[in-house]
């Protein structure tokens, strides 16, 4: 029997009529400066509070980061830190401890190129103010006396970390914007919001789809100095969720006597890696754990970075570069065989 036809007549008639008042639902967009870039975040819900209600969470979140690992702000808990010359325990906010667990594993885990503690060496390299020069080897040696995250002892249960050089300085940027993501799409679905994309520095997490059921689609940045626009083209195809964030070598360089010092500092020889890498995409669900990892894939260079990646089951994709206008491509097996995303 077909119950369907046992559907009163008039209650089929308001159905279409209700049917046909529906919308579909608009995207909103948030978008503004923070942290050195800009960003960029989409959402949509039935039951979405107001956007100015989601703005106003959005400042907070991204004021709360500021205020927690900024290294431009002297009144940051970081700086602060930085500033100590004290060996003793120190308090830390949970979400410090959380990004140095994190550090500590991509450290290990990639054999010593993963190190938020070489920011001075990127200061000594002219990174840092752009007055760049090739120091000596006494003066990296003598720099690198006072980095190294073997130098720095956590205890997550108290909530507090240690140096044990009191020189050590920790730079988490190198995650800075993948916790960003992360902190903001918490935001947003702590108010049932199940359908975003936030993006911050190009790096991202992104769940559901749009209103229209289509997928999320984004560009991988073509690694072309002077010039911005996307390469490749990433569709969401797993709609719980996905962080997508790329590190690249191809804007902060310099050049001296004929050889380019890109601005990824290997933390086990205190100089710039030298490879062919200039472009690295980490695919995961951890934004801050993807952008720690796509830093450690500049650093390692393409064919040590698919052996760490591969024992790892990390989906990466690699962009080199041969020449001037001469790029060459490559996934590893994570990647090759994701069912989260396809890439063009």
């Amino acid at each position: 029997m077909n119950t369907r036809a046992l559907v009163p007549f008039a209650s089929i008639i308001a159905g279409l009529l209700l049917a046909g008042c529906d919308r579909i639902p608009e995207i909103e967009l948030a978008q503004g400066e923070a942290q050195g870039t800009t960003y960029h975040v989409k959402w949509w819900g039935e039951d979405a509070p107001s956007q100015d209600a989601i703005e106003t969470d959005l400042a907070n979140v991204l004021a709360q980061i500021d205020q927690e690992i900024s290294t431009y702000r002297d009144d940051s808990w970081i700086s602060r830190f930085n500033a100590s010359r004290s060996t003793d325990w120190q308090e830390a906010p949970p979400d410090v401890i959380h990004l140095l667990q994190i550090a500590r594993r991509v450290h290990e885990r990639s054999e010593g190129c993963y190190d938020p503690t070489v920011a001075p060496l990127f200061a000594l390299w002219g990174f840092q103010n752009q007055n760049f020069r090739v120091p000596s080897e006494d003066e990296i040696n003598e720099v690198m006396a006072h980095t190294g995250l073997e130098h720095l002892e956590i205890d997550a249960d108290q909530s507090r970390i240690r140096k044990t050089v009191p020189e050590l300085s920790l730079d988490l940027s190198s995650m800075g914007e993948g916790h960003s993501v992360d902190r903001i799409a918490a935001m947003l679905e702590a108010h049932g919001i199940h359908d975003y994309l936030a993006e911050l520095g190009g790096d991202m997490r992104i769940r559901g789809a749009k209103p229209d059921d289509e997928p999320w689609r984004v560009g991988i940045e073509s690694p072309t100095p002077g010039e911005r626009r996307a390469g490749n083209i990433v569709t969401l195809t797993d709609r719980e969720g996905l962080s997508l964030n790329t590190s690249g070598t191809y804007r902060r360089y310099f050049d001296d006597s004929g050889h380019a010092y890109g601005h990824i500092i290997d933390p086990r020889s205190g100089t710039p890696a030298t490879h062919d890498l200039v472009s690295a995409t980490v695919f995961g669900t951890e934004a801050a754990v993807s952008d720690a990892w796509a830093t450690t894939m500049l650093c390692l260079g393409r064919e040590e970075g698919t052996r760490v990646a591969d024992r790892e089951g990390l989906p990466v994709y690699f962009i080199e570069r041969h020449g001037d206008n001469d790029f060459a491509y490559s996934r590893t097996a994570a990647l090759k065989e994701s069912q989260q995303l396809t890439l063009e």
